[in-house]
């Protein structure tokens, strides 16, 4: 079972100290997430600064709402990254769910899930050195590996969770794992169904706060913030927030039975402390 950190996005310049104190410790990645109408870091932009910054920790976008990028740069900007980080770029992706991130970039919510499926067979072209078109040749760089970036998928939908054996390399699950069980049965049938051979790299993801009751209060004041546009499901969001060494442990255990390879640790008070504290509940 790896572990790695969610990095909090109320701080940019901070999530450097975040990254060295990761790099250091038992952290198997770093994981940023993605919104365009929010005061959240870019995370391509963010990952780059964060892979020249560390040395072996791998960096994962949580997810990277890929419709609204345009596939060709998408592609040049993953590879890219990919090529400066040494391979340690992890490339996450879903949908996303809300209205406004579509109107600022110009797409459209309701064929989102179309347009993904169409940008990843195009990304997996590009990366493997075919033209764009018959008028346009290739995009480099050329990655490290021709299939890409690992590439996970997130979502909770059937058609988000069969992308993962049609396409992916595996699964990102932001769910606890009361409901996480399913899913991951779900994306390992698609796998089979698709003739995939091995099995898909399973990703949890639990929202975290070690640390005294200013620091747990200013992380709850975070998440609120973030999933207010969910309504009462922020609340259910809120309630999920693990805040003792027990409830981490368990959870990371319990996972660890479903058959889970990694579980991300979210953080979202912005103190870089919180990464000594976890280094420590996870032993």
């Amino acid at each position: 079972m790896h572990i790695g950190l969610g990095l909090p996005i109320s701080d940019p310049i901070a999530l450097f100290d975040w990254a060295r104190r990761a790099d250091d410790g038992p952290f198997s990645t770093l994981g940023l997430l993605d919104r365009l109408v929010y005061d959240n870091p870019e995370p391509l932009t963010t990952l780059a600064a964060l892979a020249g910054a560390t040395r072996r920790i791998r960096l994962q976008t949580e997810v990277l709402l890929a419709p609204l990028r345009e596939t060709a740069l998408l592609a040049k900007q993953a590879a890219t990254l990919d090529v400066l980080s040494g391979g340690r770029f992890v490339l996450g992706v879903g949908v996303g769910g809300r209205a406004d991130d579509h109107v600022a970039a110009g797409t459209e919510l309701r064929t989102r899930g179309r347009r993904l499926d169409a940008q990843i067979g195009l990304l997996h072209r590009l990366w493997a050195g075919a033209p764009f078109g018959p008028d346009c040749g290739p995009i480099g760089p050329a990655p490290l590996s021709p299939a890409g970036p690992e590439l996970l998928f997130g979502g909770f939908q059937p058609a988000a969770l069969d992308r993962v054996g049609r396409w992916g390399g595996g699964f990102l699950a932001a769910a606890p794992p009361s409901w996480a069980g399913n899913l991951f049965d779900t994306v390992r049938r698609s796998w089979q169904d698709h003739g995939r051979a091995g099995a898909p790299r399973i990703v949890a993801q639990v929202n975290v706060a070690v640390g005294d009751d200013d620091l747990i209060a200013d992380a709850r004041a975070s998440m609120s913030a973030y999933y207010a546009f969910a309504g009462d499901r922020s609340k259910f969001m809120l309630d999920g927030l693990l805040t003792t060494p027990a409830a981490i442990r368990a959870t990371i255990a319990r996972f660890d039975e479903l058959g889970a390879d990694e579980v991300m640790l979210y953080c979202y008070g912005r103190d870089a402390d919180q990464v000594d504290r976890l280094a420590d509940v996870i032993g």
